[in-house]
């Protein structure tokens, strides 16, 4: 990994940043603005980057996993752990999305600062990129997302997932639906062409009753 280049703070925790790794930004800051973390609670950071939402969750969670299919943010991630004291509660793992999560692990929480913007074919090729091309319409990992992490989560588990206003929500909101989800928005941040938001989507008490056609 190369040296590190920038240095970000959030509260009281320090992030160190290497050039290749996304540098924690209003999407970051307004997810961990809205961090709601029990003591018990074991927590998945899906794209954790520098590891900032997994290594905020840990101080109060039982354990944090943090994923990234960027070798430079798996790296970047474990050092920043070390940094904050939180290393022993930080399991960093390389892989994209719930590849590196084993099929019987469930989490209370699920996390995903998704790559939103709509990009061209070629702006996901660099490490960078990665972390925020999501494809034509920006939804080419929202989707595989929603698909995937509602199995993944414990009962009375939720979902926080950051996305933007260009990404489509409600076509979020209504994915999420299907998946048997209750989606609200619980925070919003307007920024230069676009708004941020953050949803959080939980299982329902009672599967909705599907009416036969």
């Amino acid at each position: 990994m190369k040296s590190l280049t920038k240095r970000t703070y959030y509260r009281d925790f320090t992030f160190q940043i290497p050039a290749y790794v996304y540098e924690p930004a209003e999407d970051s800051f307004l997810a961990a603005d809205n961090l709601n973390i029990k003591e018990n609670d074991d927590v998945l950071d899906v794209g954790t980057g520098c590891g900032i939402l997994a290594i905020v969750a840990a101080r109060n969670a039982r354990k944090a996993v943090a994923t990234d299919v960027n070798p430079h943010a798996v790296a970047c991630a474990k050092q920043n752990a070390e940094i904050n004291s939180l290393a022993h509660k930080v399991d960093v793992r390389r892989g994209a999305l719930f590849q590196p999560v084993q099929r019987n692990e469930k989490f209370n929480l699920i996390i995903f600062n998704a790559p939103y913007l709509p990009s061209e074919s070629a702006e996901d090729k660099s490490w960078l990129g990665k972390s925020w091309a999501g494809g034509p319409t920006g939804r080419q990992l929202i989707d595989k997302f929603i698909q995937e992490a509602p199995k993944r989560l414990k009962r009375n588990g939720r979902i926080f997932l950051v996305q933007s206003t260009l990404s489509d929500i409600d076509e979020t909101l209504k994915k999420l639906r299907e998946e048997g989800l209750h989606p609200e928005i619980i925070a919003q941040k307007k920024v230069a062409f676009e708004t941020i938001a953050l949803i959080q989507a939980s299982h329902l008490c009672h599967k909705p009753v599907r009416r036969p056609r």
